[in-house]
């Protein structure tokens, strides 16, 4: 029997668009909870004293909330799989100074994923290829006999 190899979802992820917030600032949080179980990193991040830790926290929380939903995953099972931060846009505002000049001030966002995965799935299924279940190719009656002579075509689903 031949089988093939179909990989099961076993990942879900949250994603924080426009957080103002420095790239640079998250990644030195981010950095901390990568590879991390789900509540190891809640701990790390409620105890860190930076001020990106609030949203990532809910990112973090909210990843386990879509696997929880999405696959029935437990929290205990679920590791932080991949954790990225990515620039956003740049907010320009002008600020008045002395002497009719202006100061340019510009205002930094970031985008924040987090990949969670639960590690009690099996991540491979197996599924056969050829089954007489279910088969690839079914057997249909033509009714025009002058083209084929046996009248029986194998016809795909």
């Amino acid at each position: 029997m031949v089988y093939r190899i179909k990989k099961k979802k076993t990942e879900v992820y949250a994603l924080g668009r426009h957080i103002s917030l420095s790239a640079d600032k998250a990644r030195r949080v981010i950095d901390q909870i990568r590879g991390r179980s789900y509540e190891e990193a809640l701990m790390i991040l409620e105890l860190m004293p930076y001020r990106a830790c609030y949203p990532i926290f809910k990112l973090v929380y909210s990843a386990a909330a879509n696997a929880s939903y999405n696959m029935g995953s437990d929290e205990a099972n679920l590791v932080i799989r991949k954790a990225q931060v990515n620039e956003g846009t740049t907010v320009k505002k002008l600020k008045p100074r002395a002497r009719g000049r202006s100061y340019a001030i510009k205002r930094t966002t970031c985008h924040i994923t987090i990949v969670v995965k639960d590690i009690s799935l099996d991540e491979y299924e197996y599924e056969s290829l050829y089954s007489f279940k279910n088969p690839r190719w079914k057997k249909t009656a033509i009714v025009d006999h002058d083209v084929y002579s046996s009248g029986v075509v194998w016809d795909k689903k």
